[in-house]
């Protein structure tokens, strides 16, 4: 018999970077339940992985960190390709876990995700937007305020860019999450998610000068990106992403658009 179930993923941040000068990198995920991707399996003999770019041996190596074992193939089909900033590697390894039966903490769960790749987004935990991740530690370091309801329209502007766990050539944004934590309007997260990206940017590019020309066109709040990977998105008030929208992004250069709905209680 056949199980197929979806796991999710996010689009890019609305915060990563360094906890300070020398601090580990953390981030704030936008979380993206739609994205992420669909997993099955047909059980048979020895184990076979197609799809997302992972390999029968870490398949195997990660299920073991988990006293796991799972037989036959598995097919995985992400919503978006590996490497451009939606999460695509860490639902691959929790799409292995919980197709072998995994019902553990996800605490757990994100050791075995960090110590098989060395990084790890926090989507296996109920409400990922709301904790302030250590991201090559696989670690919660804060609980944050819930995100007011809100809207993101994104694409992807440049190349896949896939997550290297020794990179850590990211701004500071202990003031940025300092703000976060006592922030509750969309226009306050909205601002600081766009000086976070502004600040990756500026480090480690590519682009983004047209960004606050494109926000303040169409009306935004302000922007997000993913920090590594090609993810881009307009952060708007539900129901105000204005007509034409889609157009004037096509016309900047980004491709594969998508709205995504998030926040409120």
């Amino acid at each position: 018999m056949r199980q197929a179930r979806h796991l999710p993923g996010h689009f890019g941040e609305w915060v990563q970077g360094r906890l300070g000068p020398n601090g580990p990198v953390v981030l704030v995920t936008a979380f993206a339940p739609s994205l992420g991707l669909a997993a099955s399996h047909r059980p048979g003999r020895g184990l076979s992985v197609h799809g997302a770019g992972l390999s029968p041996a870490r398949a195997r190596r990660f299920l073991a960190l988990l006293n796991l074992r799972l037989r036959g193939q598995v097919v995985l089909r992400p919503c978006v390709a590996p490497g451009l900033g939606t999460g695509v590697s860490t639902a691959s390894l929790v799409a292995l876990a919980r197709l072998a039966g995994w019902q553990g903490p996800p605490e757990r769960l994100a050791q075995a995700c960090i110590a098989a790749e060395g990084a790890s987004d926090p989507t296996m935990f109920a409400a990922p937007d709301r904790l302030l991740w250590a991201s090559r530690q696989g670690r919660v370091l804060a609980q944050l305020p819930a995100l007011p309801r809100h809207e993101i329209l994104g694409g992807f502007c440049g190349a896949p860019a896939r997550t290297e766990p020794q990179d850590s050539a990211f701004p500071d944004v202990a003031d940025l999450v300092a703000r976060w934590q006592g922030s509750a309007t969309l226009a306050d997260f909205a601002a600081l998610a766009s000086e976070s990206a502004a600040r990756c940017t500026a480090l480690r590019g590519p682009g983004g000068a047209d960004m606050p020309a494109l926000v303040a066109r169409l009306g935004a709040l302000g922007w997000m990106r993913a920090h590594t990977g090609a993810a881009r998105g307009l952060i708007f008030a539900p129901g105000t992403v204005p007509e034409g929208a889609e157009a004037v992004l096509r016309a900047a250069g980004w491709r594969g658009l998508r709205r995504l709905q998030g926040g409120g209680a």
